[in-house]
């Protein structure tokens, strides 16, 4: 008995791992024999996309999975029994950087399903960062009809945005508006998609335009004369209370117009579309178009800058104030002919209404004044935010004398006392 339990217990850790390997070699025979395989395609989610990015091309699928189903009620598998999820997170996107491979995760909708494997359990994703730039418009007449006398198209927006992937967006040379002329010589006056182009004028996949869409204007005709006018900015609205406009600039100052002859005979001036000014307290700049009249075009100006300047009202306020003597010497008197002055003063009509008349001084300067008459030039001490614009009078005579030394009057100490004559004696 007791050599079997010394044969039991000799090297027992070696025997019990392998029992346990055993065990788990039939486990795995056990599973794989009863383990299924779904083949069908799996779309891979993508969760925790950086912001301002775009995923190129398309992710490949998840074609097969094994799986182990539990229990005698087996569900029918199809695709929407699983999900494939690939995550993001930190993955940056860099402009022609190549793709990544990233690990996909595969799990069963029912809990009764367990996925043993899968494939592909990796994926390449490439991103690419979304940029923005400004491309200008081309205008596409296809072939023209012949006898036609075809201006210079306008356009309402030039440059555009464009906007999309990097790797999208570099290759957009332009934004393209396709028109096509009536053979009757009908202007054209019409909204037109636009469309992102390359150099070679083909279309660029995937970028965004913004405005989708322009008005085109294109003057035809044989009998259409020009024009060259001011540009007339038009203002709508009034600023804020104590402001004002100062001025008001439009770039160009001239545009030419086209058309017939009679339609430009009595112009003078092209207007602009309103710029609002209401409330403002600032200068306002605006880019609008132009006004024109019926059957009128402006050659190859479609918008203009319109500045306005904008400041506070200013004014002037009169206050009485007295005379102050400033810079005398101390052994001098010094008396102003008036003792009080009228101050104008200017500034904002905020600034203004904001002064204090008992902070309001008249200064008179005496620095180096010697006795005698002196006309003096009237300065103001003022608040902040206004200046001194006049003084009535603006000179004040001073007349300064000296000090006046008082005599001393001697102490009764220092006044001698006289001494008593001798009496003279009587004679015996």
């Amino acid at each position: 008995m007791r050599q079997v339990l010394a044969f039991v217990v000799r090297n027992w850790p070696l025997k019990l791992a392998a029992i346990l390997l055993a065990s788990l070699l039939y486990a795995g025979l056990i599973v794989s024999a009863s383990a299924e395989t779904f083949q069908g395609r799996i779309p891979v989610q993508l969760i925790n996309q950086p912001p301002d990015t775009f995923v190129l091309g398309d992710v490949a699928d998840v074609t097969s999975v094994r799986y182990l189903a539990i229990g005698s009620d087996r569900p029918q598998i199809t695709s929407s029994s699983f999900t494939a999820v690939v995550d993001l997170a930190g993955v940056v996107a860099v402009p022609g950087a190549p793709s990544v491979s990233l690990p996909v995760v595969v799990q069963a909708v029912d809990p009764a399903i367990q996925v043993i494997d899968f494939a592909p359990s990796r994926v390449a994703v490439r991103l690419d960062p979304l940029v923005t730039r400004e491309v200008p418009v081309t205008v596409d007449l296809g072939t023209v009809p012949p006898g036609l006398d075809v201006r210079e198209p306008v356009v309402s927006e030039d440059p555009v945005t464009v906007s999309g992937p990097d790797s999208a967006v570099r290759n957009v040379a332009a934004a393209l508006a396709r028109v096509r002329l009536d053979p009757s010589g009908i202007d054209v006056n019409e909204t037109v998609g636009l469309v992102p182009i390359d150099a070679l004028g083909e279309v660029v996949v995937g970028v965004d335009v913004q405005p989708s869409t322009v008005r085109v204007t294109i003057q035809i005709g044989s009998q259409l004369a020009t024009k060259t006018l001011p540009v007339s900015p038009v203002v709508a609205g009034s600023p804020a209370s104590s402001f004002e406009i100062t001025a008001v600039e439009v770039q160009p100052s001239l545009v030419t117009v086209e058309g017939e002859a009679d339609a430009l005979a009595g112009l003078v001036a092209i207007s602009t579309r309103p710029v609002s000014i209401s409330g403002a307290t600032a200068d306002v700049e605006a880019t609008v178009g132009l006004d024109l009249p019926t059957g009128v075009a402006a050659l190859g100006v479609a918008q203009v800058r319109v500045t306005i300047t904008i400041r506070p009202r200013t004014g002037t306020r009169t206050f009485e104030a007295g005379v102050q003597v400033v810079n005398g010497g101390a052994d001098l008197v010094y008396v102003p002919a008036i003792e009080s002055v009228l101050l104008t003063v200017g500034g904002t009509l905020e600034a203004l209404d904001a002064v204090d008349p008992a902070r309001i001084a008249a200064q008179l300067d005496v620095a180096g004044l010697g006795p005698g008459t002196t006309a003096v030039a009237v300065s103001a001490v003022l608040p902040a935010g206004v200046s001194l614009v006049a003084a009535s009078p603006p000179e004040v005579t001073v007349t300064v004398t000296a000090v006046a030394t008082p005599v001393p009057i001697p102490s009764p100490a220092s006044i001698p006392v006289a001494s008593p004559s001798p009496t003279p004696s009587a004679a015996p």
